[in-house]
């Protein structure tokens, strides 16, 4: 039992819970939610950063909850870890910036709120890489009940999930226009890329709901959970440790308020921390490459050289084009607008604040012979530069583009043993050949895509790349320059069976450690082609199935 673990004396406090959740992000919010809808369980979730609200408004939280606020949030840590990766040899030896979130909600709380789920050829080829029970037909019921739609319930469709999920209302002529250009070109139009296909162009659904942002936090914690008696939400909370005795894990440590605790966990410590942080507090825990933790003096209980590789991300480019005619967000980005359509917002949720403004986009193929879409565009009506850090200086469009299942492989190690310091962060971009050529191809493709009659009437000159940029070794060049993360860190602490492996598919508990699961997007076998909230929250609620021993939903 847990009382085999004798506490040092310098734990100011300690608790005593089922189950302790560390990290109330996308997967830990939904966790939180229903391992506590069983009353019997008494739950304790440890977030690291602040909560979503102030003195419980989330209007006075607006930064985080205003859709079109996004960008205010990447420029500081107030909510956000702010990482850094290593010096990327393939782009000009540039570090580049990793914003991960830090408060209630995690990343869903900091996103562009682009709510795609991936191709079922993905969950397939989970199975088939060793993730039992994961393939498509085991994940769509879970993707249904993780979410509500707008346009209500369907075959793909949740109708009533705590995740509201919007159809953008598309309302700026270039997003017609976009999508109308992609069918020029020879691409199909479809209508849900969640749904019976997923390539061509389209509409891009978001994660928002009558205006406001609907993180996990809001759907699972605000909504529904918080309320228990048998759920407890900390906050400021750096976890530091699992404890780890005879194989078992029987609690954590933690430092809230310059204060060292001790939350014990009876059934069982749940780790969700994301694709940084869960491996990076596993080998802090002793758990991971063996000759790597003892060169930082840590002691091993597990050697699980898994732990921290195959890191995966997804690479993309801006291609930015002038627009002719004053129908960008540029007007709106200007100081003396945006108190306007600001207090819009505050008055009603409704108006320009109201969107993320990424409400089309287009899934291709880079080339024949590709089972299904490898390339992803996200279009917006406006400049974006630096992470939205720098102002916009033209009327202009832009899509962010990039390939979904690159080659390149890297890894997260301890920097050191000190928990309070970054782990390194070793993406690896652009290591092979063939993910050299995909970005090449995704700014050609674009070009052709831009070129079309759909565009003639809003057509200025090309922003960026730029004319100066044409041949391979241009582009090259530009991507090596300009190329930046998509935010999707992923697969450091994946699902199978293999020498590689962290967790059992089919428990999600760690190899080698009772009592201890990863539920986050760490666990991913491989990157999905698409952006990664969808599949985290679907993810943790067929988890809250498995950890509670539940009649998992039948396959779709």
């Amino acid at each position: 039992s847990s009382g085999l673990f004798t506490a040092p004396n310098f734990y100011v406090a300690e608790s005593s819970h089922d189950y302790v959740i560390v990290g109330a992000g996308s997967a830990g919010c939904v966790l939180a939610n229903r391992l506590s809808e069983d009353t019997l369980n008494s739950v304790l979730s440890l977030e690291a950063g602040p909560k979503d609200t102030w003195f419980g408004s989330k209007l006075l939280m607006w930064k985080i909850h205003m859709p079109s606020g996004l960008m205010f949030n990447l420029c500081d840590d107030k909510y956000n870890w702010f990482y850094h990766t290593t010096k990327q040899k393939n782009l000009n030896d540039r570090v580049l910036y990793w914003p991960r979130g830090r408060v209630w909600g995690g990343s869903s709380s900091l996103n562009a709120m682009v709510y795609i789920r991936g191709n079922a050829l993905d969950y397939d080829r989970w199975a088939n890489e060793g993730a039992t029970g994961w393939d498509y037909a085991h994940c769509l019921p879970y993707f249904k009940k993780s979410t509500r739609h707008s346009l209500g319930e369907n075959d793909y469709r949740g109708g009533s999930g705590p995740i509201g999920v919007t159809r953008p209302q598309m309302e700026n002529p270039l997003f017609h226009a976009f999508i109308e250009a992609g069918q020029q070109a020879g691409y199909p139009y479809t209508d849900d890329f969640n749904g019976f296909q997923q390539e061509g162009f389209g509409p891009m659904d978001s994660t928002t709901w009558k205006g406001m942002r609907s993180s996990a936090s809001v759907g699972h914690i605000h909504e529904q959970s918080v309320a228990r008696s048998n759920m407890s939400a900390e906050v400021g909370c750096l976890v530091t440790r699992v404890l780890i005795e005879s194989g078992r894990a029987v609690g954590v440590e933690y430092r809230q308020d310059g204060e060292m605790k001790l939350a014990r966990a009876e059934k069982s410590v749940i780790l969700s921390g994301g694709a940084i942080n869960s491996p990076h507090l596993l080998m802090l825990s002793g758990v991971g490459p063996a000759d790597h933790l003892r060169s930082h003096g840590i002691d091993v209980k597990v050697d699980l050289p898994g732990v921290g590789q195959n890191l995966q991300d997804h690479l993309e480019v801006g291609v930015q084009q002038e627009c002719t005619k004053p129908i960008t967000l540029y007007k709106w980005q200007q100081p003396r607008n945006m108190a306007r359509i600001g207090l819009q917002w505050f008055y009603n949720q409704s108006g320009i604040c109201g969107s993320a403004h990424f409400e089309a986009g287009a899934f291709i193929r880079s080339r024949p012979g590709v089972t299904h879409p490898d390339i992803q565009y996200h279009f917006v009506p406006s400049q974006v530069v630096d992470h939205g850090r720098e102002r916009v200086t033209h009327e202009a469009w832009q899509v962010h583009v990039g390939p979904m299942r690159e080659l390149s492989r890297g890894y997260v190690e301890l920097q050191s043993a000190d928990p309070t310091r970054h782990p390194i962060i070793e993406p690896n971009y652009l290591s092979t050949e063939q993910d050299r050529w995909e970005m090449r191809e995704c700014i050609k493709l674009t070009r052709e895509i831009f070129n079309q009659k759909a565009f003639d009437e809003f057509r200025g000159k090309e922003l960026r790349p730029g004319p100066e940029y044409n041949t391979d070794r241009e582009l090259d060049e530009y991507v090596r320059e300009f190329g930046d993360s998509t935010y999707h860190p992923s697969c450091t602490c994946k699902m199978g069976t293999d020498s590689m492996s962290v967790v059992d598919p089919t428990t999600l508990k760690v190899h080698g450690v009772s009592n201890l699961q990863v539920v986050d997007a760490s666990i991913m076998p491989s990157i999905v082609s698409g952006n990664l909230n969808g599949p985290v929250l679907m993810i943790a609620e067929r988890a809250a199935d498995l950890i509670r021993g539940r009649g998992m939903l039948a396959p779709a």
